[in-house]
């Protein structure tokens, strides 16, 4: 539904081209704009813990543990995996992409308000997300001898 939004978004900044120059745009439509760009990232996110060998969806309590945590906190759970031996590069390169996209998702989040449930909550998901990932990332890296 929300994809269709989107398709809807475009036509119309098309065609208010198309008629003497580009209008503002209307609230709904960049309201549907973003949603849309949210649900993008959330989906890479999916397929990053799908290649890192991870349930799609992060646990319950990872979930409900970030939910007021700000994204660079979240990040911060333990150093970054640019460093990691070899053998742990794909799992830290995943966690790296995952908390990137993290980190764009709450911030059109916080560009859509506080009272955006829908955003608000892959918001919530992606730090779970991103937290989760960055702890397999340093697992490994404990778990390999240097």
């Amino acid at each position: 539904m929300r994809g269709i939004l989107g398709v809807i978004a475009i036509a119309i900044a098309f065609v208010a081209c198309m008629h003497g120059g580009p209008e503002p745009e209307p609230l709904w439509v960049k309201h549907a704009r973003l949603e849309n760009e949210i649900l993008i990232r959330w989906q890479e996110i999916r397929t990053f813990r799908h290649e890192a060998g991870m349930d799609l969806e992060p646990t319950t309590t990872a979930f409900m543990e970030n939910r007021g945590t700000p994204p660079k906190q979240v990040r911060a759970v333990c150093p970054n995996g640019r460093d990691a031996p070899k053998v742990c590069h794909d799992v830290c390169n995943l966690s790296e992409d995952i908390c990137d996209n993290m980190e764009h998702i709450c911030n059109l989040a916080d560009e859509l308000g506080k009272g955006d449930d829908f955003a608000q909550q892959k918001c919530s998901s992606a730090k779970a997300s991103c937290k989760e990932a960055r702890q397999r990332c340093c697992g490994c890296k404990k778990d390999t001898p240097s």
